[in-house]
């Protein structure tokens, strides 16, 4: 019998980010937990990155995924806030890497693409459609939404990623 593949989708925001974990058995896809991670708005931004990847690196240890999915930062209109987004999105795939995980990347629009059929979509379409693939889901925040489908994005391209990789090696 084969074992269940443990995946965590990371959805990286410096005040919030979403995780969802689920466990892939076969083409079965299942719901184990979700959540997101917060940083305290006051403080300096070295603190607010260390409570990311504190709480992160909590989440990983209970609950012990195999492999880690984090989506793409989109490049917003203020520099500034694009900037500490992708210091976020580097903690988001700091932890996981250091925890020895592989560490996908997905698009936003691929992300989407695998959840809800099409690329482009909004959040209620795609908690519809977590709500279709998983009834048990639950999830405190858009954020834990979205990490869930990031999650959910990996699992569907998980076996071509993994050819891509050896064959890469190979060379």
């Amino acid at each position: 019998m084969r074992e269940a593949i443990r995946i965590i989708g990371i959805d990286p925001g410096l005040r919030r980010t979403g995780w969802g974990v689920i466990e892939m058995l076969g083409n079965s896809l299942r719901f184990v937990a979700a959540g997101t991670v917060t940083s305290d708005g006051k403080a300096d931004l070295a603190s607010r990155l260390c409570q990311l990847h504190d709480g992160l690196a909590k989440i990983l240890h209970a609950h012990g995924p195999h492999e880690a999915a984090v989506e793409i930062t989109f490049v917003n209109k203020d520099a500034g806030a694009t900037l500490k987004l992708g210091q976020a999105r580097g903690i988001a795939m700091l932890v996981p890497a250091r925890a020895g995980l592989n560490v996908a990347e997905y698009a936003p629009n691929a992300v989407k693409k695998a959840v809800i059929g099409v690329g482009h979509g909004d959040k209620k379409q795609i908690q519809m459609m977590l709500k279709v693939l998983m009834p048990r889901a639950s999830y405190d925040s858009d954020d834990a939404a979205d990490a869930l489908a990031i999650a959910i994005c990996h699992a569907h391209n998980r076996a071509g990623l993994a050819q891509r990789r050896a064959l890469a090696a190979a060379e």
